[in-house]
């Protein structure tokens, strides 16, 4: 494997280029007064930096496996309660380091979030431009096209379903189809934000969700059933949560992320740090690692 540089753990949370690296926006530094830290990880420098939109936030790492592939894919979204500040993509380097050494493809991506252009509609239409990337990096590198799984942690498990589910004229970019990828994984991530704002605002240490969707269930019922699973199921073949600060999604949430096809399973970790299911090296990721892998490397 490649030589590993330091790299120190931080918190949730245009046309792409393809030909050249450049150089990353300097990460968004730790808020340790809203989390705290697991460990100082080290990180792989990425093969690429690609860039889906021409705003500071909108890239992604690539990182490549040693060998000749086809590799699976797994597209990571950070966490950070949707609030600029908090976290950036940096905080998941790790564990994107730790799948490179074990034969996956990663692109870790950032985005907007509330108070730089991020929110309801701005993140949606981040998380739709950087979708398109897997099929430039598809065929650019050994990368599988057919085992794309969307991984999310904590604010970033939004993304990782809603991709891969339809989009009406009331959604958040308007009517799109759902992006063909294999799976999704969600860490510690909500299954449907509306039943669950309670939990994800208590995990958050404050109000996340309604200055995220810019109005609260009452007020909005519509923009939350644009984006619930009962209003357009997720298609995918499965869907793994690994809970840990959160609760299981409910019976009837799983039944409606389910109703695409998916096989959905849950690990729960109750009690455990949100952050420890992440850490590659942390008892607690390594006793969920198999499950994801699995997942990871599916067909």
């Amino acid at each position: 494997m490649r030589r590993l540089l330091p790299f120190a753990l931080v918190f949730a949370a245009c046309s792409p280029a393809m030909s050249a690296p450049e150089e990353a926006p300097k990460p968004v530094q730790p808020n340790h007064s809203t989390y705290g830290t697991d460990a100082n990880l080290a990180a792989s420098k990425p093969d690429a930096i690609l860039r889906y939109a021409d705003h500071p936030r909108g890239f992604a790492e690539l990182r490549l496996p040693e060998g000749k592939g086809p590799f699976p894919l797994a597209v990571i979204y950070h966490g950070g309660c949707w609030k600029t500040g908090i976290a950036s993509h940096a905080y998941m380097a790790p564990l994107a380091t730790r799948w490179q050494s074990l034969g996956i493809a990663t692109l870790n991506v950032d985005y907007r979030e509330v108070g730089d252009g991020g929110g309801w509609p701005g993140s949606f239409a981040d998380w739709a431009a950087s979708a398109r990337l897997i099929e430039e990096v598809a065929a650019t590198y050994p990368v599988d096209r057919a085992r794309v799984t969307l991984v999310g942690h904590s604010a970033g498990g939004l993304p990782a379903v809603w991709l891969a589910s339809a989009s009406g004229e009331g959604g958040p970019v308007g009517q799109r189809a759902p992006l063909k990828v294999r799976s999704a994984i969600v860490l510690d991530g909500p299954g449907d934000v509306g039943p669950e704002q309670p939990a994800f605002d208590a995990l958050c240490q404050f109000s996340a969700v309604e200055p995220f969707m810019g109005a609260s269930p009452a007020t909005a019922p519509k923009r939350y059933a644009a984006i619930a699973p009962a209003t357009s199921a997720p298609q995918l073949k499965e869907i793994l949560f690994v809970q840990a600060k959160l609760p299981a999604p409910s019976a009837a949430t799983q039944a409606s992320l389910a109703a695409g096809g998916a096989r959905v399973a849950v690990r729960e970790n109750i009690g455990q740090s949100h952050f420890a299911i992440i850490t590659p090296g942390n008892p607690i990721h390594d006793a969920n690692e198999p499950a994801m892998l699995a997942v990871l490397k599916g067909r």
